[in-house]
């Protein structure tokens, strides 16, 4: 079957669908809620005729065809909502878009590959078969999921990641800066902030201080950020502090940079030999460089989309994904979920006009991903 001859799936089908999804509230931090996501989901991977195997860190992983070298999707059951929020976003469909908690973010996703599945179903599953991971804690770093993923990549042909496209330019990704977070905590020495100040340590003040030298080490012309997030310290007024920390997200796009910063959160110190400091953290997600399999791929996807009759384009973004663990070990795009908007916003939406070409271009991919 060639992309020509792919039919658009059936929009009204995929909007059912995701709706089961969105209603069932997944927030990373409720596994068992994660998991009635998953148990949806393998229910549908089941009537495809999927082997089904349940993963360490609660992956589910479907099979199709003889796997031996399959194109892997790689996609997550958990949203960034917390339970109760369905009471102010409601699903609920306007014209050509469709709102909800984790809609576009990726709850469509997930729909998007189950319905590419079912178009390339009746021809037969391609040549090295198709894997599907469904992890539970992608928005939260994929601790417990990684080893899985990096697994299933290396015996992959290649790795197609059903996060949703960029915004309303509805662009494929291919590159993510990689992301990391230091945590720094100071101890200094209390004393009464009237009587005997001069006694004290100030735990904030030293905070303070190193909050900036550690902002200074961003390259933005390098791509890299860092960016405190959060901080506190301290009690009650009258007492000169002797507890601080904050929290410092980085983001870099090479990963000599994360090196770089290694270093230099590592050489930290008080100002005031009293004070003490403990570093933890590191970088996370590896950056998701454009590689030549990830150009091949993009190429790819460009010449199916056309005779699908729409085009795309391709974008680097900051956030990550699990595509930033794939990309050193195998062709990797990204982006290739439902179109739309409002990643972890209240106007979080699918675009239905532009979803069925999506999930076409996707089942076009599994069938001819343009790699070896």
């Amino acid at each position: 079957m060639t992309s020509a001859a792919l039919p658009l799936p059936d929009l009204p089908q995929m909007t059912r669908d995701v709706r089961a999804l969105i209603e069932i509230e997944s927030p990373s931090e409720d596994l068992a809620a994660v998991g009635r996501v998953q148990d949806r989901v393998e229910t549908w991977m089941h009537e495809l005729g999927a082997q089904t195997r349940r993963l360490p860190g609660q992956v589910r992983q479907f099979t199709f065809g003889e796997a031996s070298r399959p194109a892997l999707i790689l996609m997550h059951a958990d949203t960034v909502w917390p339970h109760g929020t369905l009471a102010s976003m409601p699903f609920r469909t306007e014209g050509e878009r469709l709102y909800g908690p984790g809609s576009y973010d990726m709850k469509g996703g997930i729909v998007s590959a189950l319905h590419a599945l079912r178009l390339l179903q009746a021809g037969g599953w391609p040549a090295g078969g198709i894997e599907v991971l469904l992890s539970a804690d992608e928005e939260t770093g994929s601790l417990l999921s990684r080893e899985a993923v990096e697994a299933a990549a290396r015996r992959a042909r290649c790795v197609l990641v059903v996060e949703p496209p960029v915004g309303e330019t509805h662009a494929l990704k291919t590159g993510r800066k990689g992301v990391g977070m230091y945590s720094v905590r100071v101890t200094g020495v209390a004393a009464h902030a009237g009587n005997l100040p001069e006694q004290g340590a100030s735990a904030i003040s030293e905070a303070a201080r190193l909050l900036l030298e550690a902002q200074a080490l961003a390259r933005p012309e390098r791509g890299t950020t860092v960016s405190v997030g959060r901080i506190m310290g301290g009690g009650a007024v009258n007492v000169i502090p002797a507890h601080a920390e904050f929290d410092a997200d980085l983001r870099v796009s090479v990963l000599e940079e994360a090196e770089r910063l290694r270093r230099g959160f590592e050489a930290l110190r008080p100002h005031d030999p009293r004070a003490r400091l403990t570093l933890s953290g590191g970088l996370n997600r590896p950056p998701f460089e454009r590689l030549a399999g990830t150009a091949a791929l993009y190429a790819q996807a460009q010449r199916h989309a056309h005779v699908l009759g729409f085009e795309v384009q391709e974008a680097f973004v900051g956030g990550g994904s699990d595509g930033n663990y794939t990309a050193p070990l195998s062709p990797t795009l990204d982006g290739l979920g439902a179109p739309g908007d409002g990643a972890h916003a209240a106007h979080e939406h699918i675009r239905l006009d532009r979803w069925p070409q999506h999930a076409a271009l996707l089942a076009a991919l599994l069938r001819d991903p343009g790699v070896e």
